[in-house]
């Protein structure tokens, strides 16, 4: 079995795309709108991102900033969304949705869970800002198709949630730890070495591959030092 690393990197279009893969990464978190954090994209700009390269994409399925579901009307409308992106041949996602007391909104995630057939998909950062972390964990390992958690550790980032990342490493493949560990929110390469020996195998950037900013697009350069470091 490989001991290479999974390098996700967050692509806006198929510029973004493009250098992405040029610079090594093996996967894209699909968004718009990184002012709000990452919404989801317009089918459109998935057709022409999965034109323009050959690795995996997973595709972010949120409609507004923050980590609400939103009104029943705003989850129709992504559900809609997501069939729209599942007739174009979207086969991996991202989405997480939070009650306003932090406990998972099941209700929500199933719904959304149930369009996407058995794919692949990632709960993403919302588990970092959760009420009790192993309880979210535990109330989502049924679900299908959930192999990854996107995650910092902590809602302020890496830096402050490394103990926490270490001791959820420590406990993979216990029952609601099943699921990868995807190290992002903050992440830098100083990090990589604990993490690594920690077992951590899976790493996404996004500022951390435009170095002029979130107004230019990937660094094909910025991409290939990151894959080099996990090399």
């Amino acid at each position: 079995m490989s001991n290479r690393a999974l390098l996700e990197v967050i692509a806006l279009d198929a510029e973004d795309a493009i250098a992405a893969q040029a610079g090594g990464a093996d996967r894209l978190e699909l968004v718009t709108d990184m002012a709000a954090d990452g919404l989801t994209p317009p089918r459109e700009t998935f057709a022409a991102i999965r034109a323009s390269v050959d690795i995996s994409l997973r595709v972010m399925l949120r409609k507004a900033d923050g980590f609400s579901a939103g009104t029943a009307e705003d989850l129709d409308r992504l559900v809609t969304e997501v069939r729209a992106l599942r007739a174009e041949g979207a086969d991996q996602f991202v989405l997480g949705f939070l009650n306003p007391d932090g406990t998972p909104d099941l209700a929500a995630v199933e719904t959304v869970v149930a369009e996407l057939g058995g794919c692949g998909w990632t709960f993403h950062r919302a588990i970092d800002r959760a009420a009790d972390r192993d309880q979210l964990r535990k109330a989502l390992a049924d679900l299908p198709g959930l192999d990854t958690y996107l995650t910092a550790g902590a809602a302020g980032g890496v830096d402050e949630g490394l103990p926490v990342l270490l001791a959820e490493a420590a406990r993979t493949g216990t029952p609601g730890y099943e699921p990868r560990i995807l190290v992002g929110g903050g992440l830098a390469l100083s990090h990589l070495p604990v993490l690594r020996e920690a077992g951590i195998n899976a790493f996404h950037i996004g500022g951390a591959a435009r170095p002029s900013g979130w107004d230019r697009p990937v660094s094909a350069a910025a991409v290939a030092d990151w894959r080099a470091a996990l090399a």
